[in-house]
This record gives structure tokens, sequence and C-alpha cells, in this order.
């Protein structure tokens, strides 16, 4: 028997998911290097802050301390004539041109490219997805290269999908990217394998209507439960649409099973917490999300 507190629990379990700030000051420090890598071979320029974006989790801040960071770089659009024009996948012969680039960067870091990315992957772990892509004028995002399949160009808007974020965060007292943070480590815990994508999508259609959603974190073992009661009940839906864009996000496996597991560990948690066990509150918590619960 003892005291629990919810409040401090959930802080200091969410300051834990949080990056280093040595971590943090290598990103930025990459960031700029091969912003400024860009630039100088496709604009003619030394800057190494124009023509980039931060995505992905990283760019919604909803990233924890296993992250990789997904950046745009843009091109110029006489490229994309160049490339469009190939008669047989542009596209692919555009990633390998960007990752010779930035090879003359990082002549050291294990560099590959595929898919729709260049990967950099430095030796302490953190792993850079660098995506080229041309910007429309329009504002309405990014035309970008796909090498699957032939090749072709697909479209994005991933500063629509972060202003949304952003404004939902701010409406919730920040509990949208915290909620996004700890169901990473459920994920991972878990062994989960939902994309962080469709974590931060589904988090953000159950904040936009959750009753508490802007309360503190002594809410958030309630949150907690009411998410992965929100994620079962919800499992069998096949896609959800993206905060701003309105892109379907598609499930790969099922997770229904693990919402339902979490949810049930959830309520043996408050039922520790009626009852003053400290003890089974703390190791119900991180059987959900792991060992950067307070112990």
């Amino acid at each position: 028997m003892g005291n629990i507190s919810v409040s401090d629990d959930f802080k200091s379990f969410c300051n834990e998911l949080r990056m280093s700030e040595d971590t943090v000051s290598n990103i930025q420090t990459r960031y700029h290097a091969i912003t400024k890598r860009i630039n100088q071979d496709f604009w003619n320029t030394d800057s190494d802050v124009i023509h980039s974006l931060y995505v992905g989790s990283y760019g919604r801040g909803t990233c924890i301390y296993t992250s990789d960071i997904d950046i745009i770089v843009e091109l110029p659009w006489s490229e994309y004539s160049k490339y469009d024009d190939y008669s047989g996948n542009g596209q692919s012969y555009l990633l390998q041109v960007v990752k010779l680039s930035l090879r003359s960067t990082y002549s050291r870091s294990d560099i590959s490219a595929d898919g729709q990315v260049i990967d950099i992957c430095f030796s302490d772990g953190v792993q850079f997805e660098v995506v080229p892509a041309f910007k429309y004028s329009d504002g309405s995002g990014y035309c970008y290269p796909d090498t699957n399949n032939g090749g072709s160009w697909k479209t994005m808007n991933p500063k629509l999908e972060i202003d949304s974020f952003n404004s939902l965060n701010k409406k919730t007292n920040n509990n949208l990217k915290r909620l996004c943070r700890m169901i990473r480590a459920w994920n991972s815990t878990n062994t989960v394998l939902m994309p962080g994508i469709l974590i931060d999508t589904i988090a953000f259609r159950f904040l936009s209507s959750y009753e508490y959603a802007d309360k503190s974190y002594s809410f958030y073992d309630w949150m907690s439960r009411d998410f992965f009661k929100y994620l079962y009940d919800n499992a069998d839906q096949e896609y959800w649409l993206k905060p701003g864009s309105g892109e379907r996000v598609y499930k790969k496996y099922s997770f229904k099973s693990d919402a339902k597991k979490a949810y049930e560990l959830c309520l043996k948690a408050l039922e520790n917490y009626s009852n003053g066990y400290t003890y089974s509150w703390h190791e119900n918590w991180r059987k959900i999300y792991g060992s950067k619960f307070p112990s």
C-alpha cells in the first residue's frame, strides 16, 4: 500500500520519452548540413535554412527517442522536367543523383536510395530519411518521386497536416502530442507494428471529440484507458483520414487484440489506484508503456 501520484508518474513518463538535448542538437546540425549541400548542388547558394522542411513524426512533434528523422529537400522544377522526360524510371535516377550529392557531405555514413527516400544511417543510431521534392507554386504541397512499379510522381501536403496537428495540440493543452508519444511507446514495447502516421491520425481523431481532451496529467490514466477502448472499438476500420490533407491512412496489421489487452491492463491499473497498490499500479503501466514509465 502507498501513495500514488497519477500526475507525477505520467509527467515523468512523458519527459522520459523525449529525445535528449544532445540528440536534438545533432539532428539540427545534420539537418542544416543536408540543407546546405542540396542548396549548393541544386540552387547555387550556401544557405542551410531554405528549401527544406522537417516532416513525419519529427515535423509533427510526435516523435520519441527512437524515431527516425524525415525531411523534405526542395529541388528546382527544372529538375522535375529533366527526370520526367526519361524514358524509363527517371524517379530512380533522380534519387541516385540526390544520393550522390549527400554522399559528398557524409562519405563515411551508410547511404541508400530506394522507393521514395534517401536513407542516411549515422553511427549514433539516428537515421535520416530524405525526400527530394518539388514545391507547387499554388501552395498545395509537393510532388515527389516514387521509384516503385516503374516509377511515378506522388503528391503530399505535410505542412497542412502539421498545421492541423499544432492547432489541435494547442486546444488540447499539449495533450495530443504527448498522447502520440505515449502510444508510440506502447507500440514499440508490445511490437504492435502500427506506423507512426496511423498512431498520430487515430490519436487526433480520438482527442477531437474526447471530453477530457484539455485536462492535466492527472487525467492521463483515464485518457489512456479511454484511448485504448476507442482503439479497440474502431480496430476493424480499414483506413483513417489524415488531419489537414484528408489522405487515407490504411492499417497494415490488426491491432485489435493488442488494444484490448492494453485496455484491460488500464482497468487493472485503475483498480490498483483505488486500492492504493503502488507496486501493481506501476507494473501494469510498465506492461503497457515499457520501462520508461516509473517503477
